[in-house]
């Protein structure tokens, strides 16, 4: 049997932190099922990011366009993952990313006042964020790092050996933009990988 959508995020928190079914039944009624078909914008850059996203199904990028209108992926968040534009749902200006479903989507969303209303309501939901924006934070670290030292056959190889479901998602052009290859370079590190 399939689990239902607020089985899933009661999972999702409870690997970090425990609610008693009165505050999970509380914090689930602050989010809004959302659903987007593929190429639709959960996020354009210049809008305000008022929500956090929790996807309970399907596949996004974090994404922005350079001066030269080159597009650069930042990210991709699958299922159970949260996404956000971080800075932009904190400091209330206009986004600097934009967020694309790469697949049918479906998320929960939750607005900037109703999680700090619950995070007053609910104080372990301030643990549960907290160490969600540590890892946030940790992942952009190690991607710093991941560029600064790896070549890029090696940058691939991690990324199919930790996420191999993953890298058959994504389009090939997205993952040579993500790991900063051109197309090319990457599908001759494919070829010679099969």
């Amino acid at each position: 049997m399939q689990a239902s959508i607020k089985d899933i995020l009661r999972t999702n928190l409870e690997r970090k932190i425990q609610l008693t079914a009165g505050e999970f039944d509380l914090f689930y009624t602050k989010f809004t099922p959302l659903s987007y078909r593929k190429k639709e914008h959960l996020l354009h850059t210049g809008e305000i990011c008022d929500a956090y996203f929790f996807i309970t199904e399907g596949l996004v990028k974090s994404y922005y366009h350079d001066e030269k209108g080159k597009e650069h992926i930042t990210a991709f968040a699958i299922e159970n993952w949260w996404v956000t534009d971080l800075e932009g749902f904190f400091t209330k200006r206009p986004s600097k990313l934009n967020i694309q479903a790469l697949e049918e989507t479906r998320v929960l969303a939750i607005q900037y006042k109703e999680l700090h209303q619950v995070f007053e309501d609910i104080p372990s939901l301030n643990v549960f964020f907290r160490i969600q924006m540590q890892n946030m934070v940790m992942a952009l670290q190690r991607r710093h790092h991941f560029y600064m030292k790896l070549d890029g056959k090696e940058r691939y190889d991690f990324l199919v050996k930790t996420l191999p479901d993953f890298v058959q998602r994504v389009p090939q052009y997205m993952l040579a933009s993500y790991l900063e290859l051109t197309p090319e370079y990457l599908s001759e590190l494919r070829k010679k990988t099969k």
